[in-house]
């Protein structure tokens, strides 16, 4: 990697090859200095398209899995739709591994390519269910067959010089965080269409005969057109594996240099090539990165429920409409806090440090839920777009910075792999995170009295117990905060 002000190419200059795209990007990215924005929008539209699906049910789920007929009573609702929402992680956690090595040997292209097709076709079918078993089957195709995101976030650190890969992966994580609201938005706004608009939509159409179609839909358009966007996404991959021993040991030799000038002492392990396992520098912030995914799957999962519940159950009572427009305030400000409020926090602080701050702010967050449940009218619906809008700036910091951690612990031809198992645990905690959340709300409301808490608080409680975790680990000796951000 480059080291100064020079630009030197990645994997030194033994790389060069005619027609290699690797080399062609390299060299352009040697020439040109400044941020190449028009790959990083490219970047940006694909991811944001890829993610919209993942949690766009949230809010219509209670309602699909009711008119599903699979729950015998109302408390058993968010149960099912644990599952549900569960299946497209717990698929993911099989594939990622495969993915990040078809990256590897490949390309990114093709597997953003295929990925994006996925959506296209799996997520319109899930639109179409007609059973439960159907909405579970589609799912989760739809998380084994789009391997996007291990490689796209190798590929956002590739595209660019290396004094812009914070912005690189940063986008990458806005994006991901933007239509982790916005897609939920989509479904709150659209889904009972022939309901919430009779004008436009009647109930013998096939949006009043699938209610649950038209987001789904919608999605899936905007995912076809991001398609065509990655005609122009250049290839990062070098394709002359016959001078790959000679390129690692270039940028091994790099690396040591580098850490000698530093005044630093460390063992090549941090660089190895061939056991990622063993990388502990990747594998704590692989860690770090699932606990706080476990925490933010399971808080929109009960966010959503929580919200369209009954008052007697000390919900919201809000509509899926009201989950969304929530959510699509929470993805507009997110997007101004990442293109106008985050590029000066890396300036002053670093995009590492802030963290821990963000970790102890949404804890403190977090515990405020349970008592908005008291409140009605104009005041709950400001309080609690301003709350989700904190929550979702905060979760963004922290994952930005937990995938910096991970791409900088490894070398260019192990990111597609270590991304790999990097969505592969974290796919496995977002699977546990739907659906240890469902049972955990299903049995609150069945315990609303009696206990030392309301299970309303318990719930808040052991969801913000996981975000505890994360922030421990974040200190020595499991995490060496310090050494991180000499990295960074």
């Amino acid at each position: 990697m480059a080291g100064g002000g020079e630009a030197v190419p990645l994997l030194g200059t033994k790389r060069r090859r005619e027609g290699c795209p690797g080399c062609r990007l390299e060299e352009a990215n040697k020439t040109s200095t400044g941020v190449p924005y028009l790959n990083f929008f490219y970047i940006w539209i694909v991811c944001l398209t890829s993610t919209l699906p993942i949690q766009s049910l949230f809010p219509y789920l209670y309602f699909m899995i009711r008119d599903l007929k699979i729950a015998k009573q109302e408390q058993d609702i968010g149960f099912y739709a644990g599952f549900v929402g569960a299946t497209y992680f717990l698929a993911r956690t099989f594939s990622s591994v495969p993915w990040g090595i078809f990256a590897d040997k490949y390309g990114r292209k093709p597997c953003i390519v295929i990925s994006i097709l996925s959506v296209i076709v799996f997520n319109t079918l899930f639109g179409l269910s007609t059973s439960y078993w159907m909405a579970i089957v589609t799912r989760g195709l739809l998380g084994l067959l789009c391997g996007i995101l291990g490689p796209i976030k190798a590929y956002a650190t590739e595209v660019c010089r290396k004094e812009h890969q914070a912005l690189g992966i940063s986008l990458v994580t806005s994006s991901r965080a933007i239509a982790l609201v916005i897609g939920p938005a989509i479904g709150g706004f659209l889904a009972q269409p022939a309901e919430k608009y009779p004008n436009l939509f009647s109930k013998e159409s096939i949006f009043g005969r699938f209610p649950y179609f038209l987001p789904s839909l919608v999605i899936s358009i905007l995912a076809a057109v991001s398609c065509i966007a990655c005609i122009w996404l250049p290839e990062t991959l070098h394709f002359h594996d016959d001078e790959k021993v000679e390129a690692i040991d270039a940028l091994e030799a790099q690396v040591a240099d580098s850490n000698l000038e530093g005044g630093k002492s460390k063992e090549a392990s941090g660089t190895s090539t061939k056991n990622l396992l063993m990388n502990w520098q990747l594998m704590s912030a692989v860690i770090l990165y699932c606990i706080f995914c476990l925490h933010d799957t399971a808080y929109l999962e009960t966010f959503s429920l929580w919200a369209v519940s009954s008052r007697k159950f000390r919900g919201l009572s809000l509509t899926s409409q009201d989950v969304g427009t929530v959510l699509a305030v929470s993805g507009v400000g997110v997007l101004v806090y990442q293109l106008v409020v985050y590029p000066f926090l890396v300036k002053y602080f670093g995009a590492i440090r802030p963290l821990r701050p963000a970790a102890v702010l949404s804890i403190l967050l977090l515990t405020t839920y349970p008592f908005m449940a008291n409140l009605q009218g104009t005041e709950l619906k400001i309080l609690i777009n301003v709350a989700s809008l904190l929550k979702n700036v905060f979760s963004a910091t922290i994952t930005t910075a937990c995938n910096i951690l991970q791409n900088t612990a490894v070398t260019q031809e192990q990111r597609g792999v270590a991304n790999g198992i990097s969505v592969t645990l974290m796919s496995l905690f977002k699977g546990v995170a739907p659906a240890a959340a469902g049972i955990l709300f299903s049995w609150a409301q069945k315990h609303m009295t009696g206990l030392f808490l309301p299970g309303d608080q318990i719930l808040f409680l052991m969801i913000n117990m996981v975000s505890v975790i994360g922030l421990l680990l974040t200190l020595k000796p499991f995490f060496n905060m310090s050494s991180a951000l000499r990295r960074s």
